[in-house]
C-alpha cells in the first residue's frame, strides 16, 4: 500500500501567498518561497503553488517565482494556474516544477490533457477541479458541477463525468477541490471524495475544508483519498505538518514518517 501524502497549498496572488473563504475574502498571508521551505523542512510530501488569478485574468503564470521555489525544495512540486498549451507547460517544467495543474483550460480545450501526456508523460498531468454541490439536476447526475475561473464560472458540467473523461485523456491524478468547504476548515466533502475516488482508477487528492487532523483522517479512509490537500490549518500555525503526520499514523494510516 502506497503512503498517503500531505500536500500544503500554495494559493498566490500578486506575489504573495494569499488564503480566502470559498474563494473570497482572500488576505495575504506571507511569501510562497519562505512558506515552501518551511514546509518542505517540516516534512509536507509535495508542495502545490497555483497563480489563482492567472486564468481569470487571462495571462500567464509568474514563472519567476515557480522557480525561486523549485530552487527552494527538494520535493515534488505540482504548479498550477494560468497555464493554456503545451508550451506553457514545458515552461513551467523547465522552471523546476515536477507536475502541471490544468483546471480552467483543460475544461475549455480538454486536448490539452492528452498534448500534455503524450508530450511529458501522463504522470506530470494533474487534474485540477474546482467542484460545487448544486444537487441532481439534468445534465448535473452526480449532483456537483464543474466551477472554473477561480470560482466564477459555473460550466454546466458533472463533475464525475469530467474527471472520467480527463482520465481517459491522460490526466495521471486529480486534485479535487470542493467550493463550498474551501477555507472554512469544516472538514473535507467526503461524498464528493468518495464518489470521484471510487470510480477513477488514478489518485485522487483531496481539497478544501481542512482544519484538524480527524478531517484528514476521514478524507483519506472514508473519502478513498491518496493525499490531502492543507492550507489554512498549516498557515496560521495551527498545526505543524509533522503533528498531522504523527496523529495520522496513530490512526493506522500509512504516511512517510518525517517526524
Amino acid at each position: 500500500m502506497l503512503s498517503k501524502r500531505i500536500i500544503p497549498c500554495l494559493d498566490v496572488r500578486d506575489g504573495k501567498t494569499t488564503k480566502g473563504i470559498r474563494f473570497q475574502e482572500n488576505v495575504d498571508i506571507g511569501d510562497p518561497v519562505d512558506m515552501a521551505r518551511f514546509y518542505y523542512e517540516q516534512g509536507a510530501d509535495e508542495i502545490v503553488f497555483y497563480d489563482i488569478t492567472a486564468s481569470h485574468e487571462r495571462r500567464n503564470i509568474m514563472i519567476d517565482v515557480v522557480r525561486r521555489v523549485a530552487e527552494t525544495i527538494f520535493i515534488p512540486f505540482s504548479v498550477g494556474g494560468g497555464i493554456r498549451s503545451v508550451e506553457d507547460m514545458r515552461a513551467v517544467l523547465l522552471a523546476g516544477a515536477e507536475k502541471i495543474s490544468v483546471n480552467s483550460a483543460a475544461v475549455r480545450q480538454p486536448e490539452i490533457i492528452a498534448r500534455g501526456a503524450e508530450a511529458f508523460g501522463r504522470q506530470c498531468i494533474v487534474l485540477g477541479m474546482d467542484v460545487k454541490h448544486v444537487g441532481v439536476r439534468p445534465g448535473i447526475p452526480s449532483g456537483y458541477e464543474v466551477v472554473i475561473d477561480g470560482g466564477r464560472t459555473a460550466m454546466g458540467i458533472d463533475a464525475l463525468e469530467w474527471a472520467l473523461r480527463a482520465q481517459e485523456l491522460g490526466a495521471g491524478e486529480i486534485c479535487l477541490n470542493s467550493i463550498d468547504a474551501d477555507g472554512t476548515r469544516e472538514g473535507y466533502e467526503l461524498n464528493l471524495t468518495a464518489l470521484v475516488s471510487g470510480h477513477v482508477t488514478i489518485p485522487v487528492i483531496a481539497s478544501g475544508g481542512a482544519g484538524k487532523p480527524e478531517h484528514l483522517r476521514d478524507v483519506l479512509t472514508e473519502g478513498r483519498a491518496d493525499a490531502a490537500l492543507v492550507a489554512s490549518m498549516v498557515h496560521y500555525g495551527n498545526f505543524a505538518i509533522s503533528e498531522i503526520k504523527a496523529y495520522l499514523h496513530g490512526c493506522g494510516i500509512r504516511v512517510r514518517k518525517t517526524w
